[in-house]
């Protein structure tokens, strides 16, 4: 059997892949795209149907962040050009989110940059959730304003929070090298104050900042351990006047192996489509949604996406359909597990070393699929496609939505 067809079985079964098999979906070469494609696609069919999920973006504080992620346009010492503002009030919040919720949107991610949030902070944040749910009773609320302190989670899950996000980002092995303000151990640390507290867990990564293939296994396979319930990926936007805005390292088939590799690894939880799809993807975008079962709809936090209306456009036209505020995104046994929460020994998840997990000594991969033999050249540098936000929160302009 070969190595994807042995990957659609283990997807089938969420049975974890040995770090080999993750490998070498990365390493697969450009002209065996599609057949990865074809095979994650069956994975992410037999959870996920043909539903894509929305998600809209609400920046609740834009820039002045203390922190110094390199990746961040609103890191310290940033000289992005973005908009800067400090907190939302929950009217004009709802307002924002009710633009997204009019576009399809079932989930409002409520952002605000920063270390963390003080107290009076998430009073704040519990008004804005009470004023968007006061509006729009299904609506799924995310909030993601950094790392958490004791008791905190809870207080969010009170005010009406049904999710939290907090992206791992790259492998703990690097992490020192993007950000030294705080640990990669501290952001794990807050994903796991998430899931104990009874919220969704939300944490993702970030490609293209110039990690290895090693590192990407070893950030998905960290997340598949904190089970979180939604992985976004990000493909790095390479800001002018950021640490890392020459980073130009990724092809549109390389977002879809990374892609596929996330979907193998991680088969019934939501894969998201986040940051970066359309400066990387580009007109390959329809493709990853045989991949991806979650996108967000419209702008992001600091950059521009593309029309809200393209994104509907898209999904159609690719046979898929946008899924409706009354069903439910996660397959039943997730959902039945505790709102997907919890260590799912039974069905394969954690360190599983018997499921090809551990050391990986001798799961070697097997099959034909043509691995390519030189490192792929960097992709051309597409500034052009990297557009500051200057329209919806923090604007008198009307959102993308």
């Amino acid at each position: 059997m070969d190595l994807l067809n042995t990957l659609v079985d283990k997807g089938l079964r969420r049975e974890l892949p040995t770090r080999d098999e993750a490998l070498a979906v990365l390493a697969t070469s450009d002209d065996d795209v599609l057949d990865v494609v074809a095979a994650a696609g069956k994975v992410r069919r037999h959870w996920f149907g043909r539903r894509v999920k929305l998600n809209y973006l609400v920046n609740l504080k834009s820039g002045l962040c203390p922190e110094d992620c390199s990746y961040c346009s609103q890191r310290l010492g940033s000289k992005a050009d973005i908009l800067k503002y400090t907190w939302l009030k929950p009217d004009q919040a709802s307002q924002a989110a009710a633009a997204g919720l009019a576009g399809g949107a079932k989930r409002v991610c409520l952002v605000a940059s920063g270390r963390g949030p003080t107290d009076r902070d998430v009073d704040r944040v519990s008004d804005t959730i009470k004023a968007i749910k006061d509006q729009n009773e299904d609506v799924e609320v995310c909030a993601c304003l950094g790392l958490l302190s004791d008791g905190q989670a809870e207080r969010l899950r009170e005010a009406g929070a049904d999710a939290y996000n907090h992206n791992l980002n790259t492998s703990e092995g690097t992490y020192g090298d993007i950000t030294t303000t705080h640990t990669y151990a501290d952001r794990v640390d807050t994903v796991q104050k998430a899931h104990a507290a009874g919220l969704s867990a939300c944490s993702g990564l970030i490609a293209g900042m110039g990690e290895s293939d090693e590192d990407l296994v070893d950030v998905v396979y960290s997340l598949r351990e904190l089970d979180p319930d939604s992985v976004p990926v990000n493909f790095l936007i390479p800001f002018e006047g950021t640490p890392l805005a020459k980073e130009w390292n990724l092809t549109p088939q390389r977002c879809l192996r990374i892609l596929a590799m996330v979907r193998f690894v991680c088969p019934d939880v939501e894969v998201r489509i986040a940051g970066g799809r359309e400066v990387h993807l580009r007109t390959m975008q329809p493709l990853a949604l045989n991949l991806a079962n979650s996108i967000f709809l419209g702008d992001y936090l600091t950059s521009e996406g593309q029309a809200g209306k393209a994104d509907l456009d898209m999904i159609a036209d690719a046979g898929f359909e946008v899924e409706g505020a009354g069903e439910v995104t996660l397959p039943e046994h997730r959902v039945t597990a505790g709102a997907g929460c919890g260590a799912h020994a039974e069905a394969g998840c954690g360190s599983h070393a018997d499921a090809g997990c551990g050391s990986h000594e001798g799961g070697g991969v097997c099959g034909s699929v043509k691995v390519q033999a030189e490192q792929e050249q960097p992709a051309e540098a597409r500034t052009d496609l990297v557009a500051v936000r200057r329209r919806g929160a923090g604007t008198d302009l009307a959102p993308n939505a």
